[in-house]
């Protein structure tokens, strides 16, 4: 049996801000979870291939987890429809900031985006049979200067643990951000325009 979009789509993603994020635009789903370690989504290497762009990166991370996603839906004999996936990074000066391997890591990130401007980027992709779209989100944040002790309280707070740059723009650090270009929601992890127009464009392929 084919599900329509109607009846839902799945969402291979862990992160309880894109489940927030989909719902809040209407869009019902099922989660497609995996045996994964903490802090990834599918089994997909998150390892950046030498030279490569932010923006490359978190496209072709985003495809190969829509990919992996659409492949274990039919290992499990489960009933067909399009699989959604994310992958957000964070590129400053060109260099692709991940998410923070310890608390250690996270207050060095913190540091390096301190008090100047960086761009998260989100790629989001849609598969559907051999039809697999997706579209990258681009966002310039500017911190305002952080103290040493404001890293270390935010750190301790464990709001930057498994977060790409080491925070969310949804909590605490909400109060470091100056100036915002772009989409909130793609800093989030899911940017709503995007995602409803690769929706749409998938409704098109498959109005019934």
């Amino acid at each position: 049996m084919i599900l329509s979009l109607e009846r839902g789509i799945y969402l291979a993603s862990r992160s309880p801000r894109r489940r927030e994020l989909l719902a809040q635009i209407g869009v019902r789903f099922h989660l497609l979870l995996f045996r994964a370690r903490p802090g990834q989504d599918v089994e997909v290497d998150e390892t950046p291939l030498a030279g490569e762009a932010a923006e490359a990166y978190v496209e072709r991370l985003a495809r190969a987890k829509a990919d992996s996603g659409w492949r274990r839906m039919l290992q499990r004999n489960l009933p067909r429809a399009p699989v959604l996936s994310a992958d957000t990074t964070v590129s400053v000066d060109g260099r692709i900031v991940g998410k923070p391997a310890n608390r250690e890591e996270a207050a060095a990130m913190l540091g390096s985006l301190s008090g100047r401007e960086h761009e998260v980027l989100t790629a989001v992709a849609l598969q559907h049979d051999d039809w697999l779209e997706s579209v990258v989100s681009r966002s310039e944040v500017r911190f305002k200067k952080l103290s040493a002790s404001e890293i270390t309280d935010y750190v301790d707070s464990g709001e930057s643990d498994d977060m790409a740059g080491a925070y969310a723009i949804q909590g605490r650090a909400a109060r470091f951000i100056v100036e915002l270009r772009g989409s909130y929601s793609g800093v989030m992890g899911l940017p709503l325009y995007e995602t409803a127009q690769l929706l749409e464009k998938m409704r098109g392929r498959n109005p019934h």
